[in-house]
């Protein structure tokens, strides 16, 4: 029988209401870390048998990369007593994971296990259940081949949901597979996501590539090893992330972890940029005045930082999409002056207004921030913007439950392809936007009157926006006011 993803989904939870339970993993970050490696080993196995069967039919010999007696079905089928299976993991498993090394698979693999702390579990027997659980599930049975990514995602919204840390990593896959369509990144070009969370736009940029043509030897060398970059500042995300690429087939991607907003910005050469950036930035965050130093305008709000980062990072006649919060559209001062380098220096050709409620999982409770897309490549300045104002189909409203769906953004694609004039498209002259004081805020001149009523939901995400905007403005004030304060 075909397993679903609602199947696998469940069996999962199933696993982590046992660690629940265990007293090493009561916490959500620390059993999905437990989970993840866990996952990662069962599925690996399974791309090592894909791989030798490919070697085999090829003629060639085939180094493993894993030592048979450290893969899952060596060890976890072997009916260990009490503490033993404890003790393998934890004397033998991990210090050979760690060890790895010889080949960019092995050392990628080796990277990953150096970042987990090992096994948190405490009772051998709960460790036992678990494991049959993940054991019992056939990952290469799944009707859909993505099915795991899938279940990731049905986690990270129940995380999102029980601890509210979701949005910390994760971005709905409509989103990254629109972005990425729009984007169109090509074999041969390179791909970058500053804040790549679970990695989702480097895995569909690949699967975008591998589905655009015949794919040759050589170039499936260069998309393994030199395309696919991506920089997290958070161990758990980057954990996941890099798994994440690993059993959808980009077997090295060139993830390293770090804060991003560290690299100071004024000076990145040509060699250091990139052809294509995909990201989600963190915003509602802040940083120090010593990482501001980094950027050439000067803000707390990370999401106005990350803006200037993706900037700098991109190559001439590179293209970039990203996600950005409603303020970063209206607000003016130190925006109003990043908004004005983005005009002059690139073309923004295109901005999509999300509503409310495509990002409930940012948030334990709520809608979420409003977002909107932007798409811009280096090519010259602007000189027009195409708008889209997604408008959610039949009166649906999106929430955790009710996520939005590929289908809901075929519209937005079909309709820029065409960069077409509707009732829910426009295009507006960049003379205008200027006159606006850099205004980029999505004013659909087609809405019907009646449409303007918001529903409560919208209504509140719309204040609590800008609310948070006035505060970050209020805290920019007082901590100028303490500098002169300072100097005097």
């Amino acid at each position: 029988m075909t397993t679903t993803r609602r199947d696998l989904a469940n069996d999962i939870w199933r696993a982590c209401d046992i660690m629940r339970r265990d007293d090493g993993t009561t916490g959500v970050l620390e059993y999905m870390e437990q989970l993840s490696w866990l996952i990662f080993l069962k599925v690996f196995e399974d791309i090592e048998v894909r791989l030798e069967d490919e070697a085999k039919f090829a003629g060639k010999t085939y180094q493993p990369i894993i030592e048979p007696r450290f893969r899952w079905s060596s060890w976890a089928r072997k009916d260990w007593r009490g503490e033993e299976l404890i003790k393998f993991i934890n004397n033998e498993l991990f210090p050979y994971l760690r060890n790895l090394s010889g080949s960019p698979e092995r050392e990628k693999i080796s990277m990953i296990f150096k970042e987990i702390s090992g096994n948190k579990m405490k009772s051998p027997y709960n460790l036992k259940d678990v494991i049959a659980l993940i054991d019992g599930i056939d990952f290469n049975n799944a009707e859909d081949s993505h099915v795991l990514s899938q279940v990731y995602e049905e986690l990270l919204l129940r995380m999102g949901r029980e601890g509210g840390i979701a949005g910390e990593f994760y971005t709905p896959r409509p989103i990254v597979r629109l972005m990425v369509k729009i984007v169109d990144p090509k074999v041969g070009e390179t791909v970058f996501d500053p804040f790549c969370g679970s990695c989702g736009f480097l895995v569909e940029s690949y699967r975008h590539m591998m589905a655009s043509k015949e794919i040759t030897v050589e170039e499936y060398e260069l998309l393994q090893k030199e395309t696919f970059y991506g920089q997290e500042k958070k161990p758990l995300p980057y954990l996941i992330g890099v798994m994440n690429c690993i059993l959808h087939g980009l077997l090295t991607p060139s993830v390293v972890r770090k804060n991003t907003l560290e690299d100071n910005i004024r000076n990145i050469p040509e060699s250091r940029r990139f052809h294509v950036i995909l990201t989600n930035p963190p915003f509602g965050g802040k940083e120090s005045r010593q990482i501001q130093q980094n950027f050439p305008v000067q803000s707390q709000a990370t999401e106005l930082l990350a803006l200037q980062y993706v900037m700098k990072s991109l190559k001439h006649n590179g293209r970039c999409g990203i996600v950005v919060p409603e303020g970063v559209l209206f607000r003016g001062d130190a925006f109003a002056l990043v908004k004005k380098e983005l005009l002059e220096n690139f073309n923004l050709h295109t901005i999509v207004s999300l509503p409310s409620g495509v990002f409930a999982n940012v948030t334990s409770s709520g809608q979420g921030p409003k977002t909107n897309l932007l798409f811009f490549d280096r090519t010259g300045p602007t000189k027009e913007i195409w708008y889209y104002e997604h408008v959610p189909p039949e009166g649906k409203k999106y929430t955790k439950a009710n996520p939005i769906t590929d289908e809901d953004l075929k519209d937005c694609y079909e309709k820029w392809k065409r960069r077409e004039i509707s009732e829910n498209s426009w295009v507006v002259p960049v003379e205008e936007i200027v006159k606006r004081g850099y205004d980029l805020t999505a004013k659909n001149p087609n809405r019907r009157e009646e449409a303007e009523y918001k529903s409560p939901e919208e209504l509140i995400a719309d204040v609590i926006e800008k609310e948070r905007a006035i505060l970050e403005i209020a805290e920019e004030i007082q901590n100028l006011l303490n500098s002169y304060g300072e100097v005097k």
